[in-house]
């Protein structure tokens, strides 16, 4: 009698567990059918967020089942943003990146190595070549897919040029002496002024004279590549000499931050601004005037090129992201879509994936078709890419944009200025 209590005890047990077991599987696995949110943030401007907010729609529209929650901001307040997010653990799923910080962020293991989301086929990389990866990877794993390529130039206001009875420059061969006695003759002949060079970043305008000489701006190791200060000092000393012509506009007014639309390059005070190229469009539309694209000139004597083809930024997916795969769906749609790509029109730089690429070269409105053209042109005056930037890069950017300004408000002289970035330089890298 006890036996057949408890084989029936048994049995009833055995019935309860049928059932609870799956319910209790399903309980714990319906979360991850049910969370499909993901956030994305970005730096951009009026022209980025509108075709970014687009691409979203689209995606969403073909995926009813996700929802993508975003997040936009100006490029001087997106890091400190993003930073704080990564010290509180809530970072996005997705984020738009800079190959000047990339390195730093692997480094504190931030960031998600995307190879298995390609190994798993919801990345497709098989139209990409390898040259357009090369720049996310860090000790061979892929931290970022970039959006397209990308070159330092200078857009010019040819009508400017034209009212002065000034030549347009040779883009591939012109120098910094031909450009300094452009900018006076400009000025001489319509007041028009130029803008101090790369306001927002200035390392970006000297970074390309120091490559010239075959040294780079950030050591191998530790500290500064270079030690010889020619370049650097002929970098200030060209603007000064402007400012004292009366060439320059006011670096009090040139170094606040605002949009394309209030800058004095779309005001027409100017008649050139500095760039990467993905940036063309935006100023184009700012402008409201047609507008054409340079090479930075040669400094003399140049051992190298100064010009490198670089990631426009990448999307990432942060080490702490709620919904990595997600991300890597989203990632993968919009690097590889032609119809999203039809409406992003490459306004980060031109796209990687070669069927994109090559369909895009047709469908571009004369703007962009500027910026397929000066890219192939970058090609072909380009040397390769350097290391990622180094930690403490984002220091010495500031520090390099203060003491510029220090030096063209002439509140030390330009040895003094010089010697502070070569000093505070090699203490900020070490």
């Amino acid at each position: 009698m006890k036996k057949r209590e408890a084989l029936f005890k048994l049995f009833a047990l055995a019935i309860c567990l049928s059932i609870a077991v799956p319910a209790f599987v399903f309980a714990q696995a319906a979360p991850e059918t049910k969370n499909s949110t993901m956030r994305l943030a970005w730096w951009g401007n009026p022209t980025r967020d509108e075709r970014t907010l687009k691409a979203v729609e689209m995606f969403m529209a073909a995926n009813p089942d996700i929802t993508i929650d975003t997040e936009t901001t100006g490029w001087s307040g997106y890091w400190d943003k993003m930073n704080t997010q990564a010290a509180a653990g809530s970072l996005p799923d997705l984020m738009q990146h800079d190959y000047a910080y990339m390195l730093q962020w692997v480094q504190r293991n931030q960031l998600a190595d995307l190879t298995p989301y390609v190994d798993k086929g919801i990345i497709d990389l098989s139209d990409i070549n390898e040259s357009f990866l090369s720049g996310g990877r860090v000790n061979g794993k892929l931290y970022g897919i970039s959006l397209g390529t990308n070159a330092v130039c200078i857009a010019y206001d040819p009508a400017v040029l034209a009212k002065a009875g000034i030549a347009e420059p040779d883009s591939a061969n012109w120098t910094w002496d031909d450009f300094e006695k452009i900018a006076l003759q400009i000025y001489q002949k319509t007041g028009v002024q130029t803008l101090p060079f790369f306001t927002t970043d200035p390392k970006v305008g000297f970074d390309n004279a120091i490559r010239q000489t075959g040294a780079t701006t950030y050591g191998k190791t530790k500290g500064l590549g270079f030690t010889d200060t020619t370049v650097l000092k002929d970098y200030y000393a060209i603007q000064l000499r402007l400012q004292d012509a009366g060439a320059l506009i006011n670096p009090e007014i040139a170094f606040v931050t605002v949009t394309p639309e209030e800058g004095e390059f779309a005001k027409g005070h100017s008649w050139l601004e500095y760039m990467w190229s993905n940036q063309f469009v935006s100023f184009q539309v700012a402008a409201k005037r047609p507008l054409k694209l340079a090479l930075l000139p040669n400094i003399k004597n140049a051992k190298a090129k100064g010009t490198f083809l670089k990631p426009s930024m990448f999307f990432s997916i942060p080490a702490s992201a709620e919904n990595p795969e997600l991300a890597a769906k989203f990632l993968n749609y919009f690097i590889n879509d032609i119809d999203v790509n039809d409406y992003l029109m490459g306004e980060r730089g031109v796209p990687i994936p070669s069927k994109v690429r090559e369909h895009m070269s047709t469908k571009v409105n004369s703007v962009n078709k500027q910026i397929f053209d000066f890219i192939g042109l970058a090609s072909q005056n380009a040397g390769p890419i350097d290391a990622p930037d180094p930690s403490g890069s984002g220091e010495f950017l500031k520090m390099v944009r203060d003491v510029s300004q220090e030096i063209l408000l002439k509140r030390i002289s330009l040895d003094e200025g010089v010697a502070k970035i070569m000093t505070k330089g090699n203490e900020i890298l070490k």
